[in-house]
């Protein structure tokens, strides 16, 4: 099973980590975090979905293998990724939820949704409590990844460089979310 930090994310609500190759400090502040939480969406009407009865952090590897598709496996389970550009997440501009594949827990709004321009879906804010963040340390260079806070989900990594309000990159792998329009949400 992923340890994403649970301890630091419970304690709060939120834990974010800040990159160390984009900033001098290898974690915020409680008061940095606080301030951050501030302005993260919340939107009164979505409610997770999925399946109730379910403890999603305590599938076995074959149950999750038997749950998911090739590639949401690979991305979701084995914090893997898609090739930039291929996922049809990218060209989804309708109003809606982006929610996590593998348990359905909404993660984005539409509204937080930008062009980055890097070929994966990439929104400028989580849903409040919805995603906790790990280091990354597998590249030349520390990254912050993050996963959905219900299953543990590897969903991407998040980076100080988009735009305003928050001025971060939630650059996520379209594979490991499922979209429903908000007319459609549950």
């Amino acid at each position: 099973m992923i340890d994403v930090g649970r301890r630091l994310f419970l304690g709060s609500g939120f834990a974010l980590l800040a990159s160390p190759a984009l900033s001098p400090s290898l974690a915020l502040s409680q008061s940095d975090v606080d301030g951050v939480d501030a302005v993260l969406f919340d939107h009164p009407d979505l409610t997770p979905w999925g399946e109730e009865d379910v403890d999603y952090r305590s599938l076995t590897d074959v149950q999750w293998r038997d749950r998911l598709n090739a590639l949401q496996y690979r991305i979701l389970r084995r914090e893997g990724t898609e090739r930039p550009g291929s996922s049809p997440l990218n060209r989804e501009h309708r109003d809606g939820i982006f929610a996590c594949a593998g348990c359905g827990l909404p993660l984005f709004s539409s509204e937080t949704k930008y062009e980055s321009g890097t070929g994966w879906p990439s929104f400028w804010a989580p849903i409040r409590g919805a995603v906790a963040t790990k280091p990354d340390y597998r590249l030349w260079t520390p990254r912050t990844e993050y996963h959905c806070a219900r299953c543990e989900g590897h969903q991407g990594h998040v980076f100080n460089d988009g735009p305003q309000p928050t001025r971060q990159r939630w650059c996520n792998n379209g594979g490991s979310l499922v979209f429903a329009a908000r007319s459609e949400a549950v």
